[in-house]
């Protein structure tokens, strides 16, 4: 990168350019938290993971090996 070593964002914060924007992100969070009140076209996400196991179910096994072409027949055309 031509000599310049690190991102643009590494900075110091005394000499950062960035310093304005991100007193500005602070001070919108902060009258976020004071204010209790969300829009009321606000999507909520809620994610929670659970693990379901690991493999192919009976079933699954099943319809593979089912669909899975005969022994020597794969790339021939089908009459």
């Amino acid at each position: 990168m031509l000599g310049f070593r690190g991102r643009f964002s590494t900075k110091s914060r005394r000499y950062s350019t960035l310093g304005a924007l991100r007193d500005t992100r602070a001070e919108w969070r902060r009258a976020q938290a004071a204010t209790d009140e969300r829009p009321a076209d606000t999507t909520y996400v809620l994610a929670h993971w659970v693990f379901a196991g690991t493999g192919l179910s009976d079933t699954e096994t099943w319809l593979a090996a089912s669909l899975e072409p005969a022994p020597g027949t794969e790339g021939e055309p089908t009459p």
